[in-house]
């Protein structure tokens, strides 16, 4: 059993779920391709846990995943916008603006959701490589989200022993 899932979703331009990633520390990832995402398998992904983690995830992901396969993960899981964690800390910017700031390095460095979507095209057109960075893509997000709330516990750490003793 597990507690935390690390979710992310790309999207297609016409608001489509194309890739579900979640990630399951210390290393199991499972990436969900269109067209076998469906209610069944995002649940069946997610047995076993109690919170989801995100980034923008309670204005982008979780939205989409409740309109698109009509679940609400709010109301099954407990959950996390690491989004709001980071603005706590002086963190802001989109989850690539974080992970510069605190030293996470990608492979798919200077991608964005508007390449992802891209990548979705040219994957839908017949480019088998560009299926092979959009899931590249999405595992680093995934795996990222996990690596900031590392950093975000450290900085909460490090501000506690700092506190003086009550």
């Amino acid at each position: 059993m597990f507690e935390k899932a690390y979710l992310d979703i790309e999207t297609s331009f016409g608001g489509e779920i194309t890739i579900v990633g979640i990630f399951r520390p210390p290393d199991d990832l499972i990436q969900v391709v269109q067209p076998d995402i469906s209610r069944r398998t995002l649940l069946g992904a997610l047995d076993g846990a109690s919170e989801i983690v995100t980034y923008w995830g309670h204005r982008f992901d979780l939205p989409v995943i409740t309109r698109c396969l009509r679940v609400n993960l709010r109301r099954r899981f407990q959950s996390k916008d690491l989004a709001d964690h980071c603005h706590r800390h002086g963190l802001y910017g989109g989850l690539k603006a974080v992970e510069k700031t605190l030293g996470i390095c990608r492979q798919t460095e200077g991608l964005t959701g508007m390449d992802a979507m891209q990548l979705w095209e040219r994957w839908l057109a017949g480019n088998s490589h560009a299926l092979k960075t959009l899931l590249k893509y999405n595992e680093e997000d995934v795996v990222n989200l996990y690596l900031i709330e590392k950093e975000i516990f450290r900085f909460d750490a490090e501000a506690e022993s700092r506190e003086p003793a009550k």
